[in-house]
């Protein structure tokens, strides 16, 4: 994954509402295909003019420890990450959340949530064990790695329900097909905070391609019903990945935050209005995104969408809802 430094410093802007406080809910660290985003690389975006208090990390399959037992090895991640938390102490963007991966249909499930516990000095907020799977893997540039069925597998819902039994959250990532079956999933484990990534992933690319209108009909629909759970929160990002289809990454130059909002507004309004500001929370879903827009440029779209809300509820959009969702501390570090 290309990080594209020159091709993102075409589109220069001033930052808008600099003084908002924000809490960015969604990002990696990582070395892979030669490409190095870590923890000096998200400061410098994190620290490029907004107003970044805190950040949530969120498991990419980096860091596992290669020698241990299997289901232990992303113990690792949540080992590496905690310690580059604990680097970033002082910094305005602190690592202030680990969401960890293990496999939920694990009979040995709890001892590796307490593994991860231990290992995250307080940090582990939930768990990512995402459910994106297409049958044309060849044509995504970023496949999921879901098992087919997942959501339906009796172990697996035994596993979802366990977290909200220890006070641990699900994040997950799938495709808009697979609205139905989360729906079903929401519904099967009410006692479990189960946070929706990058909308539910509306493909954009292979045989969905040029179907955006027909595909947004429906997934108005889709957010509509899943809205009616109350244990789920929506993250309001990752729709500048290229599977979105909307083509930035192979343009000439980056879009403008205004060019952003204009073409990706209505499904942010949609999923406010469905869920409201109080479960809905803004992400970066950086470097992912990266690849699409930059990290000024991208919060500055967010503050351009949310500009038509009350106080109440951008404060929430920015940072309360990511702040109450995942118990992360009250106080920010001075900037």
């Amino acid at each position: 994954m290309e990080l594209r430094d020159d091709w993102l410093a075409q589109v220069r802007e001033e930052i808008v509402d600099p003084d908002r406080e924000i809490v960015d809910p969604h990002h990696h660290l990582w070395q892979r295909g030669g490409a190095v985003y870590e923890l000096d690389q998200f400061r410098r975006d994190a620290g490029s003019g907004h107003r970044v208090v805190q950040s949530v990390y969120i498991e990419c399959r980096s860091y596992y420890d290669t020698v241990t037992e299997e289901r232990f090895r992303p113990v690792g991640e949540t080992r590496a990450v905690a310690e580059m938390a604990r680097q970033t102490a002082a910094d305005p963007a602190r690592i202030s959340g680990i969401i960890a991966f293990a496999d939920l249909r694990d009979p040995k499930l709890d001892a590796v949530l307490d593994a991860h516990l231990e290992a995250g000095q307080g940090l582990v907020k939930g768990v990512r064990q995402s459910g994106a799977c297409d049958p044309e893997p060849d044509k995504l540039a970023i496949p999921g790695r879901g098992a087919p069925g997942l959501y339906a597998d009796p172990d697996f819902r035994r596993g979802l329900a366990r977290l909200g039994e220890r006070g641990l959250t699900y994040d997950t990532w799938h495709y808009h097909h697979q609205a139905d079956d989360f729906l079903d999933l929401a519904r099967a484990a009410p006692g479990t905070t189960m946070i929706l990534d990058h909308f539910g992933t509306p493909l954009g690319v292979g045989r969905f391609a040029g179907q955006r209108e027909r595909i947004f009909a429906q997934w108005q629909r889709d957010m509509e019903a899943l809205a009616k759970c109350p244990n789920v929160v929506a993250k309001l990002g990752g729709l500048a990945m290229p599977d979105n289809g909307w083509g930035w990454h192979r343009a000439e130059r980056p879009p403008s935050s205004d060019e952003f909002a204009t073409a990706q507004g209505p499904w942010y309004r949609h999923m406010i209005e469905c869920f409201g500001p109080e479960r809905c929370m803004f992400e970066s879903n950086f470097p992912v995104d990266r690849t699409g827009i930059s990290y000024p440029v991208l919060w500055n779209a967010f503050k351009k969408i949310a500009a038509g809300y009350d106080e109440v509820a951008r404060d929430a959009l920015f940072a309360g809802t990511a702040r109450r969702v995942y118990r992360l501390p009250a106080t920010s570090p001075p900037n």
